[in-house]
């Protein structure tokens, strides 16, 4: 799962169970891009964290989150929950729910 689309529902064809996280472009330019990104029980590897060029906005539409933070800080997430990652913050996913998909809206931009 990881292709372009313009339009659409952001619940539509939401698989069950999936191995790997799936990304969903909704929509890239040189400023914007705009992912749903779908999980289901997945987590950041052991000792892995993002650190990217870009700022993140996240908004989850369903399932339960928690992300953690380089330094300790962690927060919890449950659906209408958003935050805002600016670009090199080290972050990583430290837990999704198993038994529902978690579906995450992102919006990365520089």
């Amino acid at each position: 799962m990881n292709n372009q689309t313009s339009d659409g529902n952001l619940f539509a064809d939401i698989p069950l169970k999936i191995p790997n996280e799936g990304v969903n472009i909704l929509v890239q330019n040189e400023i914007v891009r705009i992912e749903r990104i779908v999980s289901n029980g997945h987590a950041s590897p052991a000792g892995f964290w993002y650190d990217q060029e870009e700022h993140e906005w996240i908004l989850l539409l369903s399932g339960k989150a928690k992300l953690q933070f380089d330094g300790g800080d962690s927060i919890n997430l449950i659906p209408g929950d958003h935050q805002l990652i600016p670009a090199h913050k080290k972050h990583r996913v430290e837990w999704t729910t198993p038994d529902e998909p978690t579906i995450w809206l992102a919006i990365f931009w520089t």
